[in-house]
């Protein structure tokens, strides 16, 4: 049987272009050799598409300076010509052939790449993509928006305002007094399209509000702002059911961070000490059951296709749903793969599985 050829498509222009690049060395890494070609495709930080180098170990997360895509002289795109044939310029200008690409596997975060933009192009050009459609990633990388899917599709979902920039500017007084009706601090200031808590601050002092609401719009020009919520935070994983069966829902994880105020980008990515993921997350049976069913109602009420990663606090009061994540990390060690791995499917047969839906839609 010939290989099939995959396109691999990380970085890009966003403030999670080097989680991007790390999860796509989780892809590089364990992507079945004897079933695909992989072809990996670095998007700048400006916008270019290169030829990435095929070395996992280049790309892999570490501490410190993380891996970005620099350019390297050469540029890929797709050939303009009806068919999904992936062309290289090299550094003298000379053009070849990188072959008809049967499957473009994008693995960035952020806008440009989880926003449904990207999304846009691919099916511009008519190539099937791993992942979530261009609705289903518009809506879950808004805050605002996913969550009124949410609550319209029957999930309890976080109490939330939301703050636009030009309001912000014009009369904050009025956003103060929406903020206000949240209830007690603390209060968490949230971009609105922004992932890996990029931008994200804890208030716990009003006094230092308008200085969360500042950072939060480098990121974004709309932000959410939640009230806290005691409880614990814990995580399913969602595969799309194939032959259009109901998805598919992981075993539970929970995160749990000591040392820090919250689960923000430097716990994640930088200091894991500070961290424990903890799979199986220790909830009854019936708590359980209870949270797949609600990832799986929040994942069809985005439309969502491929995957997801529903995160969830449970409180005295039981489940709030935080957010979907469209395009979760993908390394080996993040939520998602470990939570299938708990459920029974390994890393290599996750990329596998998510390939074929590709193929399927």
């Amino acid at each position: 049987m010939a290989k099939l050829n995959v396109a691999l498509l990380f970085g890009g222009p966003s403030s999670e272009h080097e989680i991007s690049c790390a999860t796509a060395a989780g892809v590089m890494g364990a992507i079945d050799r004897q079933k695909y070609n992989l072809i990996p495709v670095g998007i700048t930080k400006s916008g270019d598409w290169i030829l990435g180098e095929d070395d996992a170990s280049k790309w892999a997360l570490r501490k410190g300076d993380l891996a970005t895509v620099q350019q390297n002289g050469t540029k890929v795109s797709f050939a303009n010509n009806g068919t999904s044939e992936l062309i290289l310029t090299n550094q003298n200008g000379e053009q070849s052939s990188l072959g008809l690409i049967d499957v473009v596997f994008p693995v960035l975060h952020g806008p440009y790449g989880e926003d449904g933009t990207l999304q846009r192009e691919l099916e511009a050009v008519g190539v099937a993509y791993v992942g979530n459609g261009v609705l289903a990633s518009e809506k879950g990388m808004d805050k605002e928006l996913s969550k009124d899917a949410f609550l319209a599709g029957g999930v309890p979902a976080t109490p939330h305002v939301v703050i636009k920039f030009d309001d912000w500017m014009k009369d904050p007084e009025s956003a103060l007094e929406k903020v206000r009706r949240l209830g007690a601090l603390p209060l968490f200031v949230k971009p609105a399209r922004a992932g890996s808590s990029k931008g994200v601050s804890k208030v716990k002092d009003m006094s230092d509000f308008a200085a969360a609401v500042e950072v939060a719009f480098k990121e974004d020009n709309k932000l959410v702002v939640e009230c806290g919520v005691e409880g614990r935070e814990v995580e399913v994983a969602v595969l799309q059911g194939r032959n259009n069966s109901a998805p598919r829902v992981s075993v539970a994880g929970e995160i749990i961070v000591t040392g820090r105020d919250f689960y923000d980008f430097d716990a994640k990515y930088q200091d894991e000490d500070s961290v424990q993921l903890v799979i199986p997350a220790a909830l009854t049976q019936e708590e359980l059951q209870e949270m797949q069913s609600l990832a799986a109602k929040a994942f069809n009420a985005l439309g969502c296709e491929g995957l997801a990663r529903a995160d969830f606090f449970l409180t005295k009061n039981g489940f709030l749903i935080n957010e979907i994540n469209t395009m979760p990390g993908f390394t080996p060690l993040s939520m998602f793969p470990s939570l299938w791995q708990a459920s029974g499917i390994e890393y290599p047969r996750l990329i596998d599985e998510l390939i074929e839906l590709a193929l399927e839609k």
